[in-house]
């Protein structure tokens, strides 16, 4: 079966598509002495939201002579002159200019439509889905930006009650004046966070009225937090006394993130906060050093600003039932045949290459079940050009930057690829401008991170960050066992998981009984964690914890594989009495669709598929997907979460730049000699 694909792979590549023709409508500025990003907003009728957008580096401050990007004025990022104070709707359909990346999906959102009013209202147009450069209509019902207040006399000002903190002078914190207005003045340790909970707001909706905010939070400038948006920006008021102003703070590790401070609540852990602000638990103790002796309630933390706390949980599997086969989109894929060394392989036959390279056979296998997938998806009516690249690729070398000169691969929609990681990430480089969104397949490594690079496959760090957050749900009471050997993972555990008790050894480095015993509690789960390879000490510690089972409860864990445990010394009945729980990529699936899908492909491929074409398939199938909704790829990474064979795809944002996947199973070995996903 693999002799036919790689010699159909001959024949395969190099195939064109027809790319429609971008039309860009930006503008080039170069900065000018003395200009500001306000500045250059105001010139050009758009906020300075917009600027930052095509412009990220921007966030950090501007250079002399340095180039922007400045996008195409339109009615809805111009703050014009305020004329009235009661909303009104047009009475004439809006026009809009189809930009590069939009879809349905953002254009309604953009003007406060639904996406089946658009499409009413430019049935001929939209028949075979939207163009970039098309103009079409936008429904009546749009509320005029001609809504905000007219300028206000600002009334004189009540001086704040006394406070031990320093006064914001002639100021104070909420302000609200004729028209409904109301106004915030920030004031020394406020968050964004903060003062959108106070007035019931999201951080996107402060930020929308308030565009200074986005890269900058400086201690005393007036918000706007309710009501109409003046035409002018009010600047910040000086203060009694110098304050430490922390948003101009810069994460070490990205160069880029602003800070805010955020106190520890009740109940809250180190893997919770970096959690709600999308950072992994290494990076918030690399902010907050102190955090190494552990969390303490009240303890003030360095944390990103602008993200969203307590994101609401995503919804799963409605990418199948929203498809969008309209719009035809663009996918390729980069996969390592390094098809010109089997030609030029004078000594080895493909039978005999195929026999000893296991490279070659992890990329064929993937391959296979890719092509399921690109099958699945042509029956369900996607519509996707696919095109299959041979990334020719080590791990130190590869073809990737010329297929993207001569496939145009910055045009794609989605690219699937290269399997190395150092590859993955120079692709993502190449294809940023464009924002090409680009998935690493196979890697777990974690490297330099790009805005549109996402990482399939859950890093080792989010493995184990991932088994004791359920433990933590659980209430459970965690002790660890770990080998002296295991000096990293030890470690780990007194930097990142401080609360776990663990478990003293002998001077020689061996497991002592009665060590364990000491922390065990009845009246919870006692999860012991245990880091060794040694069968000795996998014995010595599953023979006290099931002697100990008549008085507590217990449950075995791992936080990482670990082959000691398929040796014949430790028995499966040994590791089901004890439930071994564990983090795991995939999930055993035994329902009537994965029967059917190895029935298909064994009668394909004369095989039952393994684990990388079964990856093949779910990576390729979730990508499909994704393309074939009315969203862009990036939005429907934001809002859902999906499922597939055995994998699931939950991503979310870095604290740095681009995507990683969340999409990990809790499973353990239940007493009916089955693998199942605990609850």
């Amino acid at each position: 079966m693999k002799n036919r694909i790689i010699f159909s792979l001959l024949f395969v590549f190099g195939t064109a598509f027809s790319m429609m023709a971008r039309q860009d409508k930006y503008v080039k500025h170069t900065v000018a002495k003395g200009e500001t990003i306000t500045l250059i907003a105001q010139k050009y009728k758009v906020t300075p939201f917009d600027i930052y957008k095509l412009n990220p580096d921007s966030q950090n401050g501007i250079e002399l002579n340095s180039v922007l990007l400045i996008p195409p004025s339109t009615a809805e990022n111009t703050i014009t002159a305020p004329k009235q104070t009661q909303p009104k709707t047009n009475s004439k359909p809006t026009t809009h200019l189809v930009q590069p990346k939009e879809t349905l999906f953002s254009v309604s959102r953009k003007y406060g439509v639904s996406v089946d009013a658009i499409k009413e209202a430019n049935a001929e147009l939209l028949k075979e889905g939207l163009k970039i450069g098309q103009t079409i209509k936008i429904p009546s019902g749009v509320v005029s930006q001609e809504t905000y207040a007219k300028p206000l006399t600002e009334k004189p000002i009540v001086a704040p009650k006394e406070t031990s903190k320093p006064v914001v002078k002639n100021e104070p914190k909420v302000e609200t004046l004729k028209g409904n207005t109301t106004y915030h003045i920030i004031e020394p340790k406020e968050t964004k966070y903060g003062i959108s909970k106070k007035y019931g707001m999201t951080i996107q909706e402060l930020e929308r009225l308030n565009p200074a905010i986005v890269s900058d939070f400086p201690v005393g400038l007036k918000l706007v937090v309710s009501g109409n948006v003046p035409a002018t920006v009010s600047k910040p008021v000086e203060s009694a006394e110098p304050i430490k102003d922390l948003s101009k703070e810069v994460n070490p590790n990205s160069g880029k993130k602003y800070l805010q401070e955020y106190v520890v609540k009740p109940k809250e852990t180190i893997q919770s906060i970096a959690a709600d602000f999308g950072i992994t638990e290494t990076e918030l103790i690399q902010l907050n050093p102190e955090l190494k002796k552990g969390i303490k309630l009240g303890m003030i933390l360095r944390v990103p600003m602008g993200q969203k706390i307590n994101i609401p949980k995503k919804e799963q599997g409605n990418l199948m039932k929203n498809l969008n086969t309209n719009a035809r989109k663009q996918l390729a894929l980069l996969l390592p045949f390094n098809i010109s060394r089997i030609e030029n392989d004078t000594v080895n036959s493909t039978q005999a290459r195929l026999k000893k390279d296991k490279f070659l056979n992890l990329t064929l296998d993937f391959y296979s079940g890719a092509l399921m997938a690109i099958d699945s998806a042509k029956v369900l009516g996607m519509n996707v050009d696919i095109k299959i690249l041979d990334s020719q690729e080590t791990k130190s070398t590869s073809n990737v930057a010329n297929l993207v000169q001569q496939n145009n691969l910055a045009g794609m929609d989605a690219i699937i690829g290269p399997f190395y990681q150092s590859n993955v990430e120079k692709l993502a480089e190449l294809v940023e401008p464009t924002k090409t969104p680009v998935i690493s397949p196979l890697s777990k490594e974690v490297g330099q991170n790009y805005s549109n690079m996402y990482q399939s496959m859950p890093s080792l760090e989010q493995m184990r960050g991932s088994i004791f957050e359920f433990m933590k749900a659980k209430g459970g009471n965690i002790i660890a066992v770990v080998d002296a050997k295991k000096g990293s993972v030890k470690q780990y555990i007194q930097e990142m998981q401080s609360e776990t008790k663990l478990v003293g050894l002998s001077a020689k480095g061996s497991f002592i009984a009665d060590s364990l015993r000491i922390h065990l509690q009845k009246d919870k789960m006692n999860y012991v964690l245990l880091a060794s390879e040694s069968t000795g000490m996998i014995l010595a510690t599953t023979n006290a914890m099931l002697a100990a089972q008549k008085e507590y409860q217990m449950q075995l864990v791992i936080m990482e594989p670990n082959e000691t445990l398929d040796f014949e010394e430790i028995s499966l009945t040994r590791l089901t009495k004890l439930k071994l729980l564990y983090p795991s990529l995939s999930r055993p699936n035994e329902t009537v669709e994965a029967n059917q899908f190895d029935a298909k492909y064994k009668k394909l491929n004369k095989i039952i598929p393994n684990q990388y074409a079964i990856r093949g398939f779910d990576v390729t199938f979730d990508v499909l997907l994704r393309l074939s909704q009315e969203k862009t790829f990036e939005e429907t990474v934001q809002t859902d979460a999906s499922e597939q064979m055995e994998n699931k795809f939950d991503y979310s944002q870095n604290a740095t730049y681009g995507y990683s996947n969340n999409g990990i199973y809790i499973l353990y070995y239940d007493t009916d000699l089955t693998i199942k996903e605990a609850l």
